[in-house]
């Protein structure tokens, strides 16, 4: 009542204060300059070809001792032009962010007809290049490096002495002012002796170990990428699709054939979900390695994916990581062919809205894993024991949630550029990806039950995405769109549907569709096979759902939960658990600590460090271990399982 008495009788006070003039607080006489409009927006390009004519690149890919691509470029130009402006692709498809990293560009240099040309960097757009051209220039030839990271902590390692992932933008320049599917390139790459090179590229041509493809629009180069390895093999999966594989050793490569199989089944579920391509030939590259750095990135014809080294190997126990082959081949359709109208742009340096990727990734998430559990390539279990931890994070571990959307979050790729967070819980993440997925299981199960199973949100995906069959260019779409198919495929207010669970905050917990679907989310005191597979590859200890966090295998905490135990205790990410009880830590201590306090009535004493400090802490906490699972409501076949039904009559291991 004070604080409010106070604030009242200061009020007349505060109004009656004269406003300050800056001559009041900025004493005359001190230089004060004023700022003229920058010209700093961003150009449209145009949709014409670019009049110089067709733009050879060429890259030296066998320095991979030192990590380094050598790259030379030859730009024609035209006689009337004096200045040649050059752009770094900085807006990077799949990464949703300006992310091209011209930072590994360097020892820069242009020439033309054997003379040095000058050249300067746009000081409002630092990824364009502008070169002086001389009367009489016809080309210009661009020599420069791309560095590879050696480590990790400098980037992400594409190049090792046994396989190189080479993106053609990352080490590439195009002429400003033309849409990208307007300028001609014609790629020459040279490989280490013997290497294997796949690509979705046409017309491919080898001599030696130098490879060319025939001339191509650099929208399409950018979106084909290079694997090329010392050890690999290519397999033949589906009708024009290929598996391609290069591995770090090549035992690594030695899958059973009933293994292979589901692959050759997720090609058939594909074509059985989408009923049309958008490509005319598709390679699944894939690199078996620990030594380059992970990748899992969309292309129209192609995709880049990494598994563990084993994973192939070791089919069983490497189950819980083989989705992303599945999500990035459902991009072809979602994502590629059709596009967000925001997210699709004509060159990489207009800038691109993410508002939708509630539905680009969304559903990609969420068919990639509906698609591997029909196929076998990961079984029934496994899904069900991601979407347990899936919904576990919604229910317990977000508390974000009750002020920033799902569509907020969208965001994220450009705001966080996916560095770690200190509090992930509160800040969220990018939630689109899994909270998308969740939603639009809620939606088959509505479509399902409003229709008596003749319909689902199959339906939706073929209406969708399986238009124009043979059609590999770009289809953008926006809501109103989303909200017509869905009514075309059930009616019902799906406008209203996806504004309260997606574009809304502090929304319950996304697990009605989960529950629609005949399953409930129980805990546990033992972790999931998917749980359990993360913390064995990972190397932590998730103890996100009793203390409130996650600890490495030398006691470090990774993560806290926003109002946890351990966060309420004052425990942050990079404190280290020294002892447990007055026990010298250890993964098995901990977890005994945590078992024996739920019968018990002392609290757990944990000897924290922290920098050079260490101090004793107590957590009064007694509900024991606690890991997520999705358990049946009743026996028999539920709306769940009939969504997750092989359709092509080939699938394994599904429940139906």
């Amino acid at each position: 009542m004070k604080k409010l008495l106070l604030g009242t009788a200061l009020l007349p006070l505060l109004l009656a204060t004269p406003a300050i003039a800056q001559s009041d607080i900025r004493p005359a006489g001190n230089s004060a300059p004023v700022q003229e409009q920058l010209d700093d927006a961003t150009p449209l390009p145009a949709d014409t070809p670019w009049p110089g004519g067709t733009i050879t690149l060429d890259i030296d890919a066998t320095d991979t001792q030192r990590g380094v691509y050598n790259v030379t470029q030859t730009i024609p130009v035209t006689a009337d032009m004096r200045e040649l402006h050059l752009l770094f692709p900085e807006w990077l498809p799949g990464n949703h962010a300006a992310r091209g990293p011209i930072n590994l560009v360097t020892a820069i240099r242009f020439t033309a007809n054997g003379r040095e040309l000058t050249w300067k960097r746009n000081p409002l757009d630092v990824y364009e290049l502008i070169v002086d051209l001389p009367e009489g220039t016809e080309a210009v030839k661009a020599e420069f490096v791309h560095t590879s990271p050696i480590t990790g902590s400098e980037g992400r390692v594409t190049m090792t002495q046994e396989m190189l992932n080479l993106q053609w933008e990352k080490m590439s320049f195009y002429p400003a002012g033309h849409y990208v599917r307007r300028i001609a390139v014609k790629p020459t790459v040279k490989v280490p002796a013997g290497w294997r090179v796949f690509t979705a590229l046409d017309g491919q041509s080898r001599e030696s170990d130098t490879l060319t493809w025939q001339t191509v629009d650099y929208e399409t180069l950018v979106d084909s990428p290079i694997f090329a390895g010392k050890y690999s093999e290519r397999w033949e999966v589906g009708e024009n699709v290929w598996l391609d594989a290069v591995a770090d050793k090549p035992k690594y490569l030695d899958i059973a054939p009933e293994n292979l199989a589901t692959f050759e089944r997720l090609i058939d579920e594909a074509d059985a979900l989408f009923g049309a391509r958008h490509f005319d030939h598709y390679d699944i590259l894939l690199a078996m390695t620990d030594r380059m750095g992970g990748i899992g990135l969309e292309h129209q014809r192609s995709a880049e994916n990494q598994y563990d080294p084993t994973a192939l190997i070791d089919w069983e126990g490497m189950e819980w990581s083989r989705n992303v082959v599945s999500h990035e081949l459902v991009h072809s359709w979602n994502g590629k062919y059709r596009r967000p109208e925001g997210i699709w742009t004509p060159d990489y340096r207009t800038p691109m809205q993410d508002s939708l990727l509630w539905l680009y990734e969304g559903q990609t998430q969420m068919w990639g894993w509906v698609l591997a559990a029909r196929s076998g390539l990961q079984s029934k279990q496994t899904f069900l024991d991601a979407f347990a931890v899936y919904a576990a994070n919604y229910a317990e571990g977000q508390p974000g949630r009750t002020y920033r959307s799902v569509e907020d979050t969208t965001h994220d790729p450009i705001i966080n550029s996916r560095q770690p967070l200190p509090y992930s819980s509160l800040s969220r993440s990018e939630d689109y990806y899994v909270e998308g997925a969740l939603v639009w299981i809620e939606a088959d199960q509505i479509i399902r039950q409003g229709t008596n199973g003749a319909k689902g949100l199959d339906d939706f995906a073929r209406a969708f995405f399986g238009m124009k069959d043979g059609d590999w260019g770009q289809l953008t779409y926006d809501f109103d769109e989303i909200v017509a198919t869905l009514n075309g495929v059930y009616p019902y207010d799906w406008a209203d549907f996806l504004t309260t669970r997606l574009l809304e905050p502090d929304q319950p917990a996304p697990l009605r569709g989960l529950e629609m679907g005949g399953y409930k989310l129980v805990w546990k005191d033992e972790p999931n096979s998917y749980d359990k597979g993360r913390m064995g590859s990972y190397g932590y200890l998730n103890l996100f759902y009793s203390l409130g966090l996650n600890l490495g295998a030398d006691g470090t905490v990774g993560s806290t939960l926003w109002d946890g135990p351990a966060f309420d205790a004052g425990i942050v990410n990079g404190n280290t658990i020294v002892a447990v009880n007055g026990i010298a830590y250890s993964g098995d201590v901990i977890e005994d600590a945590i078992t024996a306090a739920k019968d018990g009535a002392e609290p757990i004493e944990l000897l924290v460090k922290r920098g050079d400090t260490y101090r004793t802490v107590s957590i009064d906490y007694h509900g024991g271990l606690r890991y997520p699972w999705l358990e049946p409501v009743s026996e028999g076949e539920s709306g769940l399982d009939r969504f997750l039904a092989p359709r092509t009559g080939t699938g394994t291991d599904t429940g139906t």
